[in-house]
């Protein structure tokens, strides 16, 4: 019997990590959460034809969030009608033979979706959490107008946080009752949030290396995609969320956010407030980016006050307070930092868990 050459070899232990990504990502990641991934997923890494078909798609993009959601597209798309019914009907067995299917017939259809897009997850829902803060940030500086400008905007969701409305468990609402789209979150803790209303936006500024145009069919359901099937929920948000971002569309600048920053800046008003957001935005900058990010606010801060909003993880926005907190703790730090010359005041005002489902305001009103 011959031994297997070195190229088989390499291919045989490429062909096992793969098998082991998507069986881990069924039975872990999506366990509990997506029963039809779930399912899909496992068969992906059982399929010995669909392992091999996967070694088409460019190695870094093989994962398995980012070739179901290539499977999702094609099937929005109208272009994988079996896969599309099984997902309709939340049919996992049904759904994981669609899979395999579609993939052995359109690996190239997969692999170039997969190698152009990147993963959109969790990109609606973070309104409750900014809009608190962003008022302090406007009644700290003394505006009486906005400019936003969120980093890392994906397709700019969250700068429509003062046309959504708002409703926290403890009774307090903030921003549009009459808005289309109505978002929730959970107080913890016995402090009420300020009840103060955002001053006016006059401008709405996306920063991103790769941001999604709203108006743009292809990339909205590309966003789409990247809703799991089998959470009805999330995907009608998500589609309440588009169209109203439709009807007043962000202005998107595609770049670095270090090196578009002034740019943005430069688009704000002279006589409205910069706030710029970022949300779980950072942790995808290198390190080293992210006291050179805090450098071009303090650039901008030398000709008029500018203010910083962050919802990011313990320790990753630089100067903004960790309350003693460990790193990788499950729960984010909700950063304010108001910039006025040389002066700079960071502080952090809340702590949220689940991406602004529960929130606790720390900041005294």
């Amino acid at each position: 019997m011959s031994k297997p050459t070195e190229g088989s070899a390499a291919r045989v232990e490429r062909t096992g990590r793969l098998a082991r990504m998507y069986r881990r990502f069924g039975e872990v990641d999506a366990a509990g959460t997506s029963p039809l991934y779930e399912r899909v997923a496992v068969a992906l890494s059982e399929s010995d034809e669909a392992l091999r078909a996967l070694q088409g798609v460019p190695a870094r993009k093989r994962h398995p969030a980012v070739v179901l959601a290539a499977l999702h597209d094609l099937a929005l798309a109208g272009r994988a009608p079996e896969f599309a019914a099984a997902c309709a009907a939340a049919d996992g067995d049904a759904a994981a033979g669609a899979a395999i299917d579609t993939l052995l017939r359109m690996t190239g259809s997969v692999a170039s979706i997969a190698a152009r897009r990147t993963t959109r997850p969790d990109e609606t829902g973070r309104c409750p959490v900014l809009y608190p803060a962003i008022a302090e940030a406007a009644r700290r500086a003394g505006a009486k107008a906005v400019g936003l400008i969120d980093v890392g905007c994906s397709a700019g969701l969250s700068l429509q946080v003062d046309r959504v409305g708002i409703t926290y468990s403890n009774g307090q609402a903030l921003g549009d009752p009459s808005s289309p789209v109505q978002m929730t979150s959970a107080l913890v803790g016995d402090r009420s949030l300020p009840a103060r209303s955002m001053p006016e936006v006059v401008a709405r500024i996306g920063v991103d290396l790769d941001p999604l145009d709203v108006t743009d069919a292809d990339d909205m359901r590309w966003l789409r995609a990247c809703v799991w099937p089998d959470q009805p929920e999330r995907g009608a948000r998500l589609e309440a969320e588009t169209a109203l971002a439709a009807t007043d569309p962000p202005l998107l600048l595609h770049g670095d956010a270090v090196e578009v920053l002034p740019d943005a800046f430069a688009r704000v008003p002279a006589d409205a407030l910069p706030v710029v957001t970022t949300t779980w935005a950072l942790s995808h900058f290198p390190p080293d980016s992210r006291p050179r990010f805090l450098r071009r606010l303090e650039e901008a801060a030398v000709g008029r006050p500018v203010a910083w909003v962050s919802a990011e993880g313990v320790g990753v926005a630089p100067s903004i307070p960790t309350l003693g907190d460990r790193r990788a703790s499950g729960h984010s730090i909700i950063g304010l930092a108001v910039l006025d010359g040389s002066t700079r005041h960071a502080e952090a005002v809340g702590r949220c868990w689940s991406r602004g489902r529960l929130l606790s305001w720390l900041a005294e009103g």
